[in-house]
């Protein structure tokens, strides 16, 4: 089902019937609304009349004005009113890359959408800044609710944090106060939230800051710490590598895999070529640093609680565990038979 009635190119040829033919041409390659669908800079279409900048923007400044002026312009209205519903449908405010291609994935029939969207006055064009995307609205108190929620969402988090979709929707309706029963939908939710520069989601569709390595994946070590989180426990390298490959399609060298693993503090090495999170709590080390550091912190233990303790930390054969307790130089046992640090 098309999302519109009524043909863009068909439109665009009627409003612009009563411009010189400079002037068409200066619209028509600014909104790229010509057969090869790109949109020319000032610049480019300057260098082509041998004009400057500035007046190839007065040019297109009078001709958009002479547009709204005429009766073809007038007679179409219905056609800003077809799009100011469907704006209205989708949250009132609206990236522009969610908008257009929302409307038809054509990259012409695009184009003659956004050269309708600047012509009419009912929609506010907002540059893209620090903070959000292009977008487009017809609501400023709507607009204002929905840049101070993405606002106050991105300071609410921390930048290790990594939140499943439908706990950011929920987090965003909490900062989104008095909002319409219709506006309360997921899809809704996500649409504005794709507005935003500085909060977005990775490949595993867990949301958090934009600026942290969690989101914006660069690399093997970035792909690892996702897929071992997502696991929960320790991996093998070659196993990390391999779910890399198979969950981002990214192929990865086991050994490339290893070297990564082996610089960044993120990982512990928890056993022979087996890595754990050092968020879960695992510590590096040798068994006998590991048993000294547990110790210390929990005082005298018996030996299955040692061995229970340090195999939750490292990834130790229990032998292992037992033949450094068993040294007198660093362990011994209390007269109630536990042991502490000798």
């Amino acid at each position: 089902m098309p999302t519109i009635t009524f043909k863009p190119k068909k439109i665009t040829k009627k409003i612009t019937s009563n411009l010189s033919p400079r002037a068409l041409d200066v619209i028509m390659n600014r909104f790229g609304l010509n057969v090869s669908g790109e949109r020319k800079t000032l610049e480019e279409i300057g260098k082509k009349y041998n004009i400057t900048r500035e007046r190839v923007r007065q040019v297109e400044d009078a001709a958009i004005n002479l547009i709204k002026k005429s009766e073809a312009y007038k007679s179409e209205q219905a056609v800003f009113g077809e799009l100011k519903q469907l704006m209205h449908k989708l949250g009132s405010i609206v990236a522009e890359h969610e908008f257009l291609p929302y409307i038809s994935k054509d990259k012409s029939t695009q184009n003659h959408i956004h050269f309708f969207l600047v012509l009419s006055d009912v929609f506010k064009k907002h540059r893209e800044d620090e903070h959000f995307h292009t977008r487009y609205s017809m609501d400023d108190v709507m607009t204002d609710k929905v840049h101070d929620a993405l606002r106050k969402l991105y300071a609410s988090l921390k930048d290790e944090d990594l939140i499943p979709e439908t706990e950011i929707i929920k987090k965003f309706f909490d900062q989104m106060k008095d909002v319409a029963v219709e506006y309360r939908d997921d899809e809704m939710a996500k649409r504005w939230l794709s507005m935003s520069k500085t909060i977005a989601k990775n490949g595993l569709g867990e949301w958090g800051k934009a600026s942290s390595p969690n989101i914006r994946t660069r690399g093997v070590k970035d792909y690892a710490f996702l897929v071992m989180r997502r696991h929960g426990s320790p991996m093998h390298f070659k196993e990390v590598a391999d779910s890399i490959s198979k969950t981002f399609g990214k192929k990865t060298h086991y050994a490339t895999c290893h070297n990564e693993l082996i610089k960044d503090p993120r990982f512990v090495l928890v056993g022979r070529g087996m890595y754990a999170l050092a968020e879960w709590g695992y510590k590096t080390g040798i068994a006998r640093e590991v048993i000294e550091d547990i110790l210390k912190r929990e005082g005298p233990m018996a030996k299955d609680d040692v061995v229970s303790k340090v195999m939750k930390e490292r990834y130790f054969k229990k032998n292992t565990i037992l033949v450094n307790l068993a040294n007198p130089k660093y362990f011994k046992k209390n007269k109630a038979g536990l042991y502490i640090l000798a």
